[in-house]
């Protein structure tokens, strides 16, 4: 067995951990914003950690009203431009903490006099001396070079952010979270029995839109990392512009289709797919009987989920996918070619 697997199915006791730890100081940032709340939220991260970054950026304007830059850390390590960061908040997120780049971006923040937060799963790391407030992620040392308990972690973090934030967010809410993520683990022979299916795929499109637009964009890096299977990932309005036109008969496609204000056009990106005759894989959950309604394609977490809940719950059944179809391929997902757990770059 995989560590990716291991570490996959680890993730509702470290979901639990991080919101109980982590909870106190997070009530403590809450009362600070009150006082010094941003005009505007930047988001610097690499990787995997950039597509917990992106879920941010959904959730955070979604939910604050605050507007929220996503960082291009080539801007201040490259370029060298100056960037007038006054009444920005500036989050780092790295499951390492030693991303070169994105600590740059922290370090110049801090000296700019912007609010400072890292997010990351090493207490000991170069993030967390250099940011004036650190968040850990404690899900306990991740061995496999694939992060997926980091990455959910990130995503809780967010959401423990927009509650700092004053958003409509309850600990009740949160709290249900690594219970929904128990119930996705319950997908796991079905997505083996996918997995095997799949064994000699070799491309594929993941649609997603909204706040699971991030899980378009981590599943179809886990699939390139640990496959390596060329996945394109859109939203379902983006696919509809153009590059539909790839997709043909039996041409693998996987969608997260919660319900909720994404699903109308969801469902009319999955009919598109239907007349071209794609063999398309759809994740929902209980609340979405539409989407159950194309039974032999979906796979439904046994519950009936929140929209705005649905992200950490939804990509657990991908990372088993992925975690299997390597081992379908006869590949080590926890050692990708030409991949080691940190990447520095500048």
């Amino acid at each position: 067995m995989s560590q990716m697997l291991v570490e996959i199915r680890e993730q509702p006791t470290a979901l639990e951990r991080t919101l109980n730890e982590e909870f106190p100081p997070i009530e403590d940032l809450r009362r600070r914003l009150d006082v010094q709340r941003p005009r505007l939220i930047m988001l610097a991260a690499r990787g995997t950690s950039d597509n917990a970054a992106l879920f941010g950026r959904y959730l955070l304007e979604i939910t604050t009203g605050i507007p929220v830059s996503l960082a291009a850390p080539s801007i201040f390590t490259l370029y060298k431009a100056p960037i007038n960061l006054d009444g920005v908040l500036v989050v780092a997120i790295s499951q390492s903490g030693e991303s070169t780049d994105t600590n740059y971006v922290l370090e110049r923040a801090r000296e700019q006099g912007a609010l400072t937060i890292g997010i990351t799963n090493e207490p000991a790391s170069t993030m967390a001396r250099i940011a004036e407030h650190t968040f850990l992620v404690r899900a306990g040392k991740e061995k496999s070079v694939a992060a997926t308990k980091t990455y959910t972690g990130q995503l809780l973090m967010l959401y423990l952010l927009a509650y700092a934030l004053n958003a409509p967010i309850r600990r009740d809410d949160l709290e249900r979270i690594p219970a929904s993520a128990s119930l996705a683990l319950e997908l796991e022979d079905g997505m083996s029995a996918r997995a095997e299916r799949y064994r000699f795929m070799e491309h594929t499109v993941v649609i997603g839109r909204g706040l699971n637009y991030s899980n378009a964009f981590e599943f179809s890096l886990k699939m390139m990392e640990t496959c390596y299977v060329v996945a394109e990932r859109f939203s379902s309005a983006d696919l509809l512009h153009g590059p539909i036109a790839m997709v043909g008969q039996a041409f693998p496609a996987f969608v997260f289709a919660p319900s909720g204000v994404t699903w109308p056009g969801i469902r009319e990106t999955i009919d598109k797919l239907d007349q071209v005759g794609a063999e398309t894989t759809i994740i929902t959950d209980q609340s979405n009987a539409d989407a159950l309604s194309r039974v032999n394609r979906s796979f439904c977490i046994p519950a009936e989920l929140d929209d705005m809940f649905t992200p950490i719950p939804y990509i657990i059944p991908m990372q088993l996918f992925t975690a299997l179809l390597a081992e379908q391929k006869g590949l080590n997902p926890d050692h990708p070619r030409t991949l080691t757990k940190v990447t520095r770059t500048l």
